[in-house]
């Protein structure tokens, strides 16, 4: 069996009532990571709406700002803030929040492009982390300093103490996946549709330029076609591109992909 799990960025947007009634009849479970400035300009009714219909609320940070080019404390404020309005969402929905899920904002970390431990890797880890994280992020790939990787750390105690959920590792096989990153309080990602490549400001900008181009990528990706693998696919919730994720989703599932319930 080929699955993944479904996470979404940036929501809410002025589709997500579409984009959550595509789910729920194509029985697509997904974890809306949720941007604090998205939630205040958009409202919290599509979400609350989200909950009601079985979707999952994650904290994407409130400004979207990279978390290492922020001092540590302003960093804990955009995901406390964040979190306020999560909660209200949940309140609203009169449901109940057992697990609570962060994704930093341009899976920047704390330590800029590499998501995982620059010195723990080999030249094969280090070549497939580049593959995967640098597909767009639009992010140095320079290794991080000291006080990067400290800030990276005291970042994961922080969301721990705040009770943030890791997310289950199990069923990924990606080897570069089993060391820090299983472990981790975050929630990272294994495959990105791209799908935000065909916004308008960055159409043409970037490797994949339309639709079948990011058909493609799924179809011709090892990991996400091998069975008996499990991946965290990255895709977003933008106006521009409502139609774009909509059409990958059915790609997957053509290509018989389960979406796996979120844990």
């Amino acid at each position: 069996m080929k699955a993944a799990y479904l996470t979404i960025d940036d929501s809410p947007s002025a589709h997500t009532d579409d984009l959550t009634d595509f789910l729920v009849e194509r029985g697509v479970p997904a974890l809306l990571f949720c941007r604090g400035d998205m939630m205040e300009q958009n409202g919290l009714n599509s979400l609350v709406r989200a909950i009601d219909q079985g979707l999952v609320l994650g904290n994407h940070a409130y400004h979207h700002y990279r978390a290492s080019e922020q001092p540590l404390e302003v960093y804990k404020e955009e995901i406390r803030s964040t979190e306020k309005l999560i909660e209200r969402a949940y309140e609203e929905a009169g449901v109940t929040r057992t697990e609570k899920y962060f994704r930093f904002p341009h899976i920047d970390r704390g330590t800029g492009g590499w998501i995982i431990d620059y010195n723990q890797l080999n030249d094969a880890d280090r070549d497939a982390v580049i593959t995967i994280f640098s597909d767009g992020l639009n992010i140095s790939l320079a290794p991080p300093t000291p006080e990067m990787s400290e800030k990276k750390e005291r970042l994961q105690g922080f969301l721990a103490e705040e009770g943030f959920t890791p997310f289950p590792a199990d069923g990924i096989t990606f080897p570069w996946y089993q060391g820090e990153l299983s472990r981790a309080v975050d929630v990272p990602y294994t495959y990105s549709f791209s799908d935000w490549m065909l916004l308008e400001r960055h159409r043409g900008k970037w490797p994949y330029k339309n639709l079948a181009d990011l058909k493609d990528k799924i179809d011709t990706d090892r990991w996400l076609q091998r069975p008996g693998s499990v991946s965290i696919i990255l895709a977003h919730d933008k106006d521009g591109i409502e139609m774009v994720l909509r059409d990958l989703v059915d790609h997957c599932l053509n290509q018989d992909i389960q979406f796996l319930p979120i844990p």
